[in-house]
C-alpha cells in the first residue's frame, strides 16, 4: 500500500510540477475510484498531503528559470489560506452526492481550461493563424489577487485540489501571464500550508487519513519536480490536453457514478 501511494503521489506530482496545480484533482477521484474513499474522506487527506511543502523542488526550478511572480504569489497564498477553511465547512456539511456532482461539473471545467477544444479543432483543420505578440502581464492591485486566492480556496477546501486548477486560469486567460510563469506562481502559493485551516477541519471530523496522506506527500516531492523540469524544458501542449481528456471522463464519472454503478449490475 504504500508504494502505491507512493506512485500516486508521484504521478501526481509530475501534473503538479508541469501545470501549476495542486495534484489534488488526481489523488482525490484515485482515493475515491481505486482505494474505496468516501469523497469528504478522500478530500481531507488530500488536504493533508498539500500540507507539506511538496512543490519546494519544483519552486526552485521555476525561480532558477525566473518564472515566479513573488507579489502575485504571497498575496494569492492569503487569499488561499481564508478560503480553504470556508470551502472545508462548506464540504464537511453538504450531503456527499451533491458534493460528488459539484467536484464533476468542476471536473469539466477543468477539463475545457486544457483541452482547449476550439484551438485544437482549428489546429486539425490546418487553419493558419497568426501568432500574435506576447502580451505584458496586467498590473492589478494586491486586492484582486487575495480575490482569487479566497475563490481558490474555496474550491481547495471542498474538493482537496490545492487550488491551481483555478490560479492558472485566471492568471493565463485574466492577467495575461505566460503559462510558465502561472504554473511557477501558482506552485509558489502552495509552499506555505495555505490548506492548514482546511485540513484541520477535516481532521477534526475524522475524514484525514494521516497514514494515507504521508506517502503521498512524497511522491508529490519527487514528482513535482520531475514535472517542473518536463514543463521548462519542452511544449506541454499535447500533455495539457491528455491530462484535460482524463479530467473529462473523470468529471463525468461523478456526475453520473450512480446510473453508470446501475448500469453495471444490471
Amino acid at each position: 500500500m504504500p508504494i502505491a501511494l507512493f506512485i500516486l503521489g508521484f504521478v501526481a506530482g509530475i501534473a503538479s510540477g508541469m501545470f501549476g496545480i495542486g495534484g489534488g484533482v488526481i489523488i482525490v477521484p484515485v482515493l475515491v475510484t481505486v482505494m474505496g474513499f468516501a469523497l469528504q474522506r478522500a478530500t481531507g487527506t488530500s488536504l493533508g498531503a498539500l500540507l507539506m511543502p511538496v512543490g519546494l523542488f519544483a519552486v526552485m526550478e521555476y525561480y532558477r528559470a525566473e518564472k515566479i511572480n513573488i507579489r502575485a504569489a504571497a498575496w494569492i497564498a492569503v487569499g488561499l489560506i481564508l478560503g480553504a477553511i470556508a470551502g472545508a465547512n462548506i464540504a464537511v456539511s453538504l450531503p456527499s452526492d451533491t458534493l460528488r456532482q459539484i467536484y464533476g461539473v468542476f471536473l469539466l471545467y477543468a477539463s475545457w481550461r486544457f483541452v482547449e477544444p476550439r484551438k485544437w479543432l482549428a489546429e486539425m483543420r490546418n487553419q493558419k493563424t497568426v501568432a500574435a505578440a506576447p502580451e505584458e502581464p496586467r498590473n492589478m492591485a494586491w486586492y484582486w489577487f487575495v480575490v482569487l486566492g479566497v475563490i481558490a480556496g474555496i474550491a481547495s477546501g471542498m474538493f482537496g485540489i490545492g487550488g491551481g486548477v483555478i490560479i492558472v486560469p485566471a492568471l493565463v486567460g485574466l492577467l495575461k501571464f505566460d503559462q510558465k510563469t502561472a504554473a511557477g506562481t501558482s506552485l509558489a502559493t502552495l509552499l506555505l500550508p495555505v490548506s492548514l485551516g482546511g485540513a484541520i477541519v477535516y481532521y477534526q471530523n475524522g475524514l484525514l487519513e494521516v497514514g494515507v496522506a504521508a506517502p503521498v506527500a512524497i511522491g508529490l516531492i519527487v514528482g513535482a519536480f520531475a514535472g517542473a523540469r518536463i514543463a521548462l524544458g519542452l511544449p506541454s501542449k499535447t500533455i495539457k490536453r491528455i491530462y484535460g481528456i482524463f479530467l473529462f471522463f473523470v468529471g463525468i464519472y461523478f456526475i453520473f457514478r450512480d446510473v453508470l454503478f446501475l448500469a453495471a449490475t444490471r
